[in-house]
């Protein structure tokens, strides 16, 4: 489930309370930052308003990250608007040659400490984009090619999913939309569909999340409880897809499919959205 989840809208789309809401930064101080530094370049709607764009909140969380790690303001808002990380974070290329090469040798210990030096120094976003989706999809191609790399791409997905979990404690805090994510029945690979779940938080979504290989009946009883804004379901396979409970799931809730068994043609047959493309370009779009 590394593959696949998602597009993003193009243009600003944002009026400036949504923003401070999905980035986290008050109204006031997104104001002073567009006027004293030009982080913000707001469009504007047929009656005069600013709109912003996904790019405004990626640069905003940006700005964000560098005062975080105690970079000047306006040193912070140049490294935002060039799109780079501050001096101390390692370069991508050395985080995942580090974490590869501790899957590789089923080292757990330096896996973790891979793992910890990737998000002491790069954003939750940043490390699920550049470091550990990048490594699963490696991990994944190598079971494809080979079957003795089974046991690495067990070794893997745990060692990484509990670490994603562990970011996740607090997503059903708040009081912005509710997503109900799962994955298929038999479907066991998850690891994309809690990264789209981590990028749905940082956008001021609540998270329920029932995981691998979800019997719909199950799915279907969370969903009239929790009555969520979008039930989300992933799958590897089309025919993990191919049941009629989606369907009666499709007309209750709002439903989107995800992951490299979705297709057109089984999300027109579930009633469905169908959601291309990667998982954290996604989490902008639904």
């Amino acid at each position: 489930m590394v593959q696949s989840l998602y597009t993003v809208p193009v243009g600003g789309y944002l009026r400036i309370g949504e923003l401070a809401r999905r980035t986290g930064v008050t109204e006031s101080t997104l104001r002073a930052w567009e006027r004293r530094y030009g982080l913000l370049r707001p469009g504007r709607s047929s009656g005069g308003f600013r709109l912003y764009s996904d790019d405004d909140a990626a640069r905003v969380r940006a700005m964000r990250d560098h005062l975080d790690r105690g970079v000047a303001a306006s040193e912070a808002a140049g490294l935002a608007l060039a799109g780079q990380q501050t001096d101390d974070v390692a370069p991508v290329e050395s985080l995942v040659g580090e974490l590869s090469s501790a899957i590789d040798s089923f080292d757990g210990v330096a896996a973790q400490a891979a793992l910890d030096r990737t998000f002491a120094t790069l954003s939750v976003e940043s490390a699920l984009r550049n470091v550990l989706l990048p490594v699963m999809g490696e991990v994944g191609q190598g079971w494809e090619k080979d079957e003795s790399a089974i046991a690495r791409e067990h070794f893997a997905s745990n060692l990484v999913r509990g670490r994603l979990l562990s970011l996740a404690r607090d997503w059903d805090l708040g009081g912005g939309p509710r997503a109900l994510l799962a994955c298929a029945p038999e479907e066991r690979h998850d690891i994309g569909l809690i990264a789209f779940g981590l990028a749905l938080r940082a956008r001021g979504w609540r998270v329920t999340f029932l995981g691998a290989d979800t019997p719909l009946g199950t799915l279907a009883e969370a969903a009239a409880l929790t009555q969520p804004d979008l039930v989300v379901v992933a799958a590897s396979r089309p025919e993990r897809l191919d049941h009629p409970g989606l369907r009666e799931l499709g007309a209750a809730h709002r439903l989107a499919l995800g992951g490299p068994g979705a297709t057109d043609t089984v999300a027109a047959e579930a009633g469905a959205e169908l959601l291309p493309g990667h998982p954290l370009d996604a989490a902008a779009s639904v």
